[in-house]
């Protein structure tokens, strides 16, 4: 078993699959409504732990970014998105929160929005010279 550390970091969870367990969606796509802004209550190097008010289905596939503080780090804040997959879902009552429980399947690390990145800058000057 992994260790899991109890972390309440921002998170924001998009939904990949297009139907919600409540029929909400119902295959249709709306703008932002598969997305939602959480906080994870614990993270391990295969799984994280969050809340939402949205009821959700084992085996809902995920997409999940957040990041870690420079305190976590000891360097600067490094910003991560990984695909993930439900594995459980904990509904106690009389709460209207729902906790998932989600394995990291993938991973990435993604770089500031600030810093330009050398491949992207270099493709769109060949662009431009076309």
């Amino acid at each position: 078993m992994m260790r899991r550390f109890d972390m309440r970091l921002p998170v924001r969870v998009r939904f990949k699959n297009d139907r919600f367990k409540d029929g909400q969606l119902e295959g249709r796509q709306f703008a932002g409504a598969n997305e939602f802004h959480t906080e994870t209550q614990n993270v391990s190097a295969r799984g994280v732990f969050f809340y939402l008010d949205r009821a959700v289905e084992a085996g809902t596939k995920l997409e999940v970014t957040l990041t870690f503080p420079p305190h976590i780090t000891l360097t600067d804040a490094v910003r991560v998105r990984f695909n993930a997959r439900v594995v459980r879902i904990e509904n106690p009552l009389p709460s209207f929160r729902i906790g998932v429980a989600a394995m990291i399947e993938g991973y990435e690390f993604l770089r500031s929005t600030d810093i330009p990145d050398f491949t992207s800058t270099l493709r769109n000057g060949i662009d431009a010279a076309n």
